[in-house]
């Protein structure tokens, strides 16, 4: 291993956010050129099995993770949540945003049936969810943010799992038009 591959390794053992090859460059002061060569013996190294880690692209950028052969100790080791898991309410907010980016609290409401400001604002403190601008009548827009991505295992939102493999026959839609629809009326009153 190359003095820059171990640099390039301490960086992404340092950094809590992926970082990308044009940071790393930045950082070493080395050519992108170089970068990428010491970024390729790096991913050698470590993909021959004899570390705990691995070398991921996540978020737009590089980043460690633990090996998978070691995620049965690290799931026993980490147990005990840090965090509070989502609620329904949350989920299906984050779900809306992901899918619809970039969409407005009253657009994520109207979805829903429900007011989700609630939902929205913890999803927004816990860093799943950023304002990215306001709408023409002043509402603020959300979309999901670089953490989303990394703590749902994405490279990029193209790769969330596509709504067409749960297309619903029109028997099924009606079905569920109506549930929700019902769904929505009952939590409105």
């Amino acid at each position: 291993m190359s003095d820059l591959s171990r640099t390039v390794e301490a960086l992404l053992f340092l950094s809590a956010q992926p970082v990308t090859v044009a940071e790393l460059v930045e950082a070493t002061e080395a050519t992108e050129g170089q970068v990428a060569e010491a970024v390729e013996l790096l991913r050698e190294d470590l993909a021959e099995g004899k570390r705990g880690v691995v070398l991921r692209e996540v978020g737009g950028g590089l980043t460690l993770a633990s090996d998978p052969a070691s995620e049965d100790a690290a799931r026993r080791l980490l147990a005990k949540p840090r965090t509070p898991p989502l609620t329904q309410a949350q989920a299906e907010a984050l779900a809306i945003v992901a899918y619809l980016q970039p969409v407005s609290r009253p657009e994520i409401a109207r979805i829903r049936g429900v007011s989700s400001e609630s939902a929205v604002q913890t999803l927004a403190e816990r860093g799943l969810i950023e304002e990215s601008g306001r709408s023409r009548f002043g509402a603020a827009i959300f979309k999901t943010t670089e953490l989303f991505e990394r703590l749902f295992g994405l490279s990029g939102l193209d790769q969330l799992p596509d709504p067409s493999q749960f297309d619903p026959t029109p028997e099924d839609e009606r079905e569920l038009r109506e549930r929700l629809l019902k769904a929505g009326e009952q939590r409105a009153e």
